[in-house]
């Protein structure tokens, strides 16, 4: 016998069945307590709440637990390229060779954007947010492609569509950089990796060869896979619920990069680099500035410490970490 959970209502018992996830966690299904008692959950933030089955990531915040698809965090990070666990999240399991080859030139095939959306570059002011102007972006995707409006095409379109989200995006991100630094574009240079042709775009110059760096491209390889998912966050739940409408995928992530602009979300990283900018240009006594942080007078602010879901330690962190202290020795 499946086990149940009880309320009691108005003195009338209602019984919910219990679910089991892939980590053997319990939830209690309430989809029918509506329909049963007239009445609804409070879950101020969804702190509590789950909002769909999912094999894709699993997060326990008071151990410093993240998989995907059942692999720690830690392991992906250090063995696999981002297009491989792109591939793990979206297809169930890591590709073999011949898979991998098959995306990647998926990938490839679709990293230029159309001509004409240069024009829309042209009108964004040159100190335009860059996360703005690439919501608006994908967002616009849609334009240029309207078949992905249909919610009944067939799956290799949908796919399609997937493929083209993953190589356009790069792309639009570092024009949108340039665009702030008022800097000429960059094509796609399709014989790089998926993390090379991006800092390929955002650093290189027409007038010049750019050579990656390989301490760099590992670093920022190990930030896409450690960021590609988070289980159901504010971005991703953004990006559900617009989708859950049928709306196409260039929108329901446009939506999604707009909730992952705030600075209580991917906006974070923004304020830290800011706030350490601050503390850098008034050279740099750190001790003043926690001070000022302990001060409950003083309006300043330390960002960076703390996650709304890891309690105990962000299994990113340590992967993260020893990344950026790879890259700090090549400049120091």
């Amino acid at each position: 016998m499946s086990e149940k959970a009880q309320i009691i209502l108005d003195g009338k018992t209602y019984e919910f069945p219990v679910v089991m996830g892939s980590e053997g966690e319990k939830a209690i299904d309430i989809s029918k307590l509506r329909d049963a008692s007239g009445y609804i959950t409070l879950d101020l933030g969804y702190k509590n709440t789950g909002a769909t089955m999912s094999a894709i990531t699993f997060l326990d915040g008071e151990e410093g637990i993240l998989q995907y698809r059942g692999y720690p965090i830690d392991q992906l990070a250090e063995k696999a390229t981002f297009l491989e666990v792109a591939y793990l999240l979206l297809f169930g399991d890591l590709p073999n060779r011949k898979q991998l080859d098959e995306f990647e030139g998926n990938i490839r095939y679709h990293s230029l954007v159309h001509e004409d959306m240069k024009h829309f570059f042209e009108f964004f002011p040159s100190n335009a947010h860059p996360m703005g102007i690439l919501s608006a972006m994908i967002n616009s995707l849609s334009t240029f492609y309207p078949k992905s409006q249909d919610p009944n095409r067939p799956q290799r379109d949908i796919e399609r569509t997937i493929f083209r989200l993953i190589a356009k995006m790069p792309t639009l991100a570092a024009i949108s950089y340039k665009n702030n630094l008022g800097h000429p574009y960059m094509y796609p240079n399709n014989k790089l990796s998926y993390v090379d042709n991006f800092l390929h775009m955002m650093f290189g110059l027409p007038t010049e060869d750019y050579e990656v760096d390989p301490v760099v491209s590992d670093a920022l390889n190990k930030l896409l896979i450690l960021h590609a998912d988070h289980e159901q966050n504010c971005s991703a739940s953004t990006v559900r619920m617009v989708g859950s409408s049928q709306a196409n995928l260039y929108s329901a992530v446009s939506a999604g990069i707009a909730a992952l602009w705030g600075p209580l979300h991917g906006g974070a990283n923004q304020e830290v680099i800011e706030m350490l900018e601050t503390i850098r240009n008034d050279g740099g006594d750190i001790q003043k500035w926690v001070d000022k942080a302990k001060d409950k007078n003083d309006p300043f602010r330390l960002f960076g410490f703390g996650h709304r879901v890891y309690k105990n330690f962000d299994p990113r962190a340590r992967s993260s970490s020893a990344a950026a202290m790879r890259c700090s020795a090549r400049w120091v």
